[in-house]
C-alpha cells in the first residue's frame, strides 16, 4: 500500500512542481518517504490538495510531514525536501489514525513544555541546544536522584568525568573512525586535538584502569549522568527535545569476569524493570535482541567469536527472564551485541530507551585487565547500561504519555497556595509555605492581584498537583483546606495533618 502510495506522490509532485530532480523512494517502518528537488517549492500547506488526489485512486493516505534532508545523508551535499507519509487500506483506518494524531497534538511535549514553562531554546544558543527553566531543571534533578537511588541497589557507584577529552581516546574506542562526522572537535591555542565526548564509556575504562584489579573486586559498576554532544544532521534537529546536539545522558557500565557476564545482564534487566514499574511506564514493553549484520561485518569492531559468545548468552538471558526478544539483524552496538527495550509513543509508535549491551572489544583495545586466581593477567568483559537513556527524551515520553501531569514527587511545584483574600490571609499564607519549605515540599504562592477563582484556574492549567485555599476559617482555626489537581472536592485538616499526608504520598511510587 505504501510503495503504491509513494509512486503515485511522485508522479503527483512531478505535474505540479515543476522540474524534479535527486528523487528518492525509502520506506522506515510503516511510513514511506520521497526525497526530492523541486522547482517549485512544497510546503505542508500543500497536503489537503495532494491527499485529495491520491484518494481519486482509492488510496488512503496522511502526508505526515516535510522535512530539509541532505542528499545521500551527507552533510557536505546540498539540502532536499522528504515528504514523509502513511497509506491505509480503509477510510475508518484513516479516520482512526486522524483522531490519534489530534490527540498526539494535546500530548505534544512542545506545546506542553511551553505551557508549562519547561524548557525553550535560543537562535542565539543555536537549535537542538534545550535551555531547562527552573520549573524543568527540578524534573531533571528529581529523576536524577531517583534513577541514582534506583542503580544503588543494584550496585552501582557514581563517577564524573569532563566533558572534554583527547581525541586519543575515541580513536583507540573506535568511536572516532565510527562516528567521524558525529563529532564535534575542539583545538586548543597549541594545536592541541580534543573531542566533546559522544559517549561516556571510554572515560569509564580509564577510572577502571588507573589501578591494579583483582578477580575478588570485579564486578565493578559505574554510574554517570553527564552531557554529551553528537552532532546530528541539521535537518533532525529543532525545537523539540527529540533530536539534540548536547544530551544529558544517565550511563552505566559493569567490568565483571565472564563467568559474571549472564548475572550482570540479569541484574540490569532487572533494575531497568524496577524502575520503569516505579515510574509507570512497565506495560506494552518488548525487546529487540540487536545482533550484528553478517553480510558486512567490517562495521564492528572485536572478533567473530566473541560476538558468537555475546550473542548466544544475551538469548540465553532473554529466555530465562521470559523477555521473548525479538533478533533484530543489523541492530547491533558498534562493539557488541545489545537488547533494546521497546515502549509505545502517544502515536503508538516504536521508541527505544533502555538498553543492555555486552562489550569484549573495548576492554581489549584499551589493554584492561584484572589478575585472576592463579595470578594471571585476564581481560574483563564490560557491560554498558542505560536505564532511561537521555534526560531529554524521556522526558519526551513522560510529558506526553501522561499529558504533563506528572508525579507528585516530580512536579515541578508540589503544593500551590491560594488565599482568598490577600489582604486578610497574607500572613498566615507565608506561614504555610515556610512550615511546608522547612519539610522540602516544594511549594508556591499565588500572591498576586487576581481573584481566587482564577488564581485557583491557573494552578490547574499548571498541573500542580494539590492547591491550598487559605480563608478565614483556615487562617482562625490553624488548618488548609485543599483540591486536588482537577477535582472539586475540597478537603480540610490541619497543618501537620496535610503535612504528614503530603510526605507519606511523596515517598510513594
Amino acid at each position: 500500500m505504501n510503495e503504491k502510495a509513494v509512486k503515485l506522490l511522485q508522479e503527483l509532485v512531478n505535474r505540479k512542481y515543476g522540474k524534479i530532480e535527486k528523487e528518492k523512494i525509502d520506506f522506515n517502518d510503516d511510513e514511506f518517504n520521497y526525497e526530492f528537488k523541486s522547482e517549485i517549492k512544497v510546503s505542508e500547506n500543500d497536503f489537503e490538495l495532494l491527499e485529495k488526489e491520491l484518494s481519486k485512486d482509492n488510496l488512503f493516505v496522511k502526508l505526515l510531514r516535510i522535512s530539509g534532508v541532505y542528499v545521500d545523508g551527507n552533510a557536505n551535499n546540498e539540502m532536499i525536501d522528504r515528504i514523509s507519509g502513511k497509506a491505509f487500506i480503509s477510510i475508518e483506518e484513516l479516520k482512526e489514525y486522524n483522531q490519534k494524531v489530534a490527540d498526539a497534538k494535546e500530548r505534544d511535549h512542545r506545546k506542553i513544555g511551553q505551557d508549562l514553562d519547561l524548557f525553550c531554546f535560543s537562535d542565539y544558543v543555536g537549535g537542538g541546544l534545550p535551555l531547562f527553566t527552573p520549573r524543568g531543571t527540578v524534573i531533571i534533578d528529581a529523576l536524577k536522584r531517583e534513577i541514582e537511588k534506583v542503580c544503588r541497589k543494584y550496585g552501582f557507584e557514581k563517577v564524573s568525568c569532563p566533558s572534554l577529552a583527547d581525541i586519543s581516546l575515541f580513536e583507540t574506542s573506535g568511536h572516532a573512525k565510527k562516528f567521524n562526522e558525529e563529532l564535534f572537535r575542539v583545538e586548543s591555542p597549541k594545536g592541541h586535538h580534543f573531542v566533546l565526548k559522544p559517549v561516556q564509556c571510554p572515560h569509564h575504562t580509564q577510572i577502571y584502569a588507573s589501578k591494579l584489579r583483582s578477580y575478588k573486586d570485579l564486578p565493578i559498576r559505574y554510574m554517570e549522568s553527564d552531557k554529551q554532544y553528537r552532532a546530528e544532521l541539521q535537518g533532525a534537529v529543532g525545537n523539540s527535545l527529540s533530536r539534540v546536539y548536547a544530551i544529558t545522558v544517565e550511563d552505566g557500565h559493569s567490568f565483571c569476569r565472564r563467568d559474571q557476564v549472564k548475572q550482570e545482564v540479569i541484574n540490569m534487566c532487572n533494575l531497568i524493570k524496577d524502575f520503569y514499574s516505579r515510574m509507570g511506564l512497565w506495560h506494552d514493553v518488548w525487546v529487540s535482541l540487536s545482533i550484528r549484520d553478517y553480510e558486512h561485518p567490517e562495521k564492528y569492531i572485536g572478533e567473530k567469536k566473541d560476538w558468537d559468545i555475546c550473542e548466544q548468552m544475551l538469548q540465553e538471558v532473554s529466555d530465562e527472564l521470559s523477555l521473548n526478544a525479538k533478533r533484530c539483524e543489523g541492530e547491533a552496538a558498534l562493539y557488541g551485541p545489545k537488547l533494546d527495550f521497546m515502549f509505545k509513543d502517544a502515536l503508538g509508535r516504536d521508541i527505544q530507551i533502555p538498553t543492555v549491551q555486552l562489550d569484549f572489544a573495548m576492554p581489549k583495545r584499551f589493554g584492561l585487565s584484572y589478575i585472576d586466581e592463579n595470578g594471571e593477567k585476564q581481560t574483563p568483559v564490560m557491560v554498558h547500561r542505560a536505564v532511561l537513556g537521555s534526560y531529554e527524551r524521556f522526558l519526551v515520553l513522560l510529558l506526553e504519555q501522561f499529558k504533563g501531569v506528572l508525579p507528585i514527587w516530580l512536579s515541578p511545584v508540589q503544593v500551590n497556595i491560594v488565599p482568598v483574600n490577600i489582604k486578610y490571609h497574607d500572613e498566615y499564607c507565608k506561614k504555610i509555605k515556610e512550615l511546608l519549605e522547612d519539610e522540602d515540599i516544594r511549594v508556591s504562592y499565588d500572591d498576586s492581584k487576581e481573584s481566587m477563582g482564577k488564581k485557583v484556574r491557573n494552578s490547574n492549567v499548571m498541573k500542580n498537583p494539590i492547591t491550598l485555599i487559605i480563608g478565614d476559617n483556615e487562617r482562625d482555626n490553624n488548618l488548609v483546606s485543599y483540591r486536588r489537581l482537577n477535582s472539586e472536592e475540597t478537603i480540610s485538616m490541619s497543618i501537620e495533618e496535610f503535612i504528614n499526608q503530603t510526605k507519606n504520598e511523596l515517598k510513594q511510587r
